[in-house]
């Protein structure tokens, strides 16, 4: 399958934190053709596996959660109030088009004033109390179909931009989820040490599917793979250090194995892989941050993917960064199994 075909469909499968199983769903499908086993654990983490696990595995992850919404209370008229999961930029709400993931999947629409009727709020974030979804339904029947605690995603469908680039909700972090399937496919019949593929659940929210799924992995080291910002019209260095389609990012922090990022960057190098340095001051604001503290600490390292907008409908990466992000997953294994 091509990488727009996966990446599209990762991102067409919802999975807000918290209530990750349709994206599961999808993601262990297209892992279990890629390794030995893949299975989903109690907090909803799809792990895979491959090699024979007699040494501590080589982890690789990617957080397989998005943004998106919880529904609080049905209103007058059938409107849902939701409130975010995760970090939402609320600048972009009015007028969005949501899939409320109830007992069945009901279509709304987030109001937007018409202009004339504007005050001295217009051009602000809506409060995170205060979202609305005009679902059309009387409120009895809002409430029948779409029990409080349901969750909510945008609406807008994967699409090609340009050439090389897709924008889409959930790209954070279904674009690292992609490279890894890649970087499995990539190593198919060539990994010599064992392997270890998570992608993790409640990412967005605090970080505990990597938690524990890392405590229960018992890994040697960790490769994270994760989104980061892109350079673009109005957004430069060095508020943004990556740029889209100048490959995969390597994370250089406190929280991070400064041997292991090293290598990376000399694997990059020897390998004619497109890579930048991204350098942070302190911890990297991933699930590397906790994986790295689980059992008896695990040395981690991170490469990110470039994205603009990110934690809106319309994020956007561009595929060859994908593609060398899992060139340098696959290169870094392939180091550790004896192949130059």
């Amino acid at each position: 399958m091509e990488l727009d075909s996966i990446l599209f469909l990762l991102c067409a499968a919802p999975g807000v934190s918290g209530h990750e199983s349709g994206a599961a769903e999808t993601a262990a499908e297209l892992l279990r053709q890629l390794c030995d086993s893949a299975e989903t654990d109690a907090l909803g983490n799809v792990v895979g596996k491959i090699g024979d696990g007699e040494t501590p595995p080589v982890l690789l992850e990617a957080h397989l959660d998005q943004i998106g919404f919880v529904i609080t209370a049905i209103e007058a008229e059938g409107f849902a109030r939701i409130t975010p999961c995760g970090g939402i930029d609320r600048r972009v709400l009015c007028g969005q088009e949501i899939t409320l993931l109830g007992n069945e999947h009901v279509y709304g629409v987030i109001p937007a004033d018409a202009p004339h009727l504007k005050d001295e709020n217009a051009g602000k974030a809506l409060p995170a109390d205060a979202i609305l979804v005009d679902t059309g339904l009387s409120q009895k029947d809002a409430a029948l179909k779409l029990p409080l605690g349901s969750r909510a995603v945008f609406r807008t469908p994967p699409a090609r931009l340009g050439k090389h680039r897709v924008a889409a909700p959930a790209l954070d972090n279904r674009a690292g989820v992609c490279a890894l399937l890649r970087c499995m496919e990539l190593l198919q019949g060539r990994a010599h040490v064992p392997v270890n593929v998570l992608l993790a659940a409640q990412e967005e929210t605090g970080g505990a599917g990597a938690a524990a799924a890392a405590f229960t992995a018992g890994a040697a080291e960790a490769l994270v793979v994760d989104v980061s910002f892109a350079q673009g019209q109005g957004v430069s260095a060095p508020d943004a250090q990556g740029r889209l389609g100048g490959g995969a990012m390597v994370g250089f922090s406190p929280a991070l194995d400064h041997r292991m990022s090293e290598q990376l960057c000399d694997l990059a190098e020897r390998n004619s892989i497109a890579f930048t340095r991204e350098i942070m001051g302190g911890r990297s604001g991933t699930d590397a941050d906790r994986i790295q503290t689980a059992g008896r600490g695990v040395p981690c390292a991170l490469l990110s993917i470039p994205l603009r907008n990110m934690h809106t409908p319309v994020e956007i990466v561009d595929l060859r960064d994908i593609e060398a992000t899992a060139q340098l997953l696959a290169a870094y294994i392939l180091a550790k199994g004896g192949e130059a």
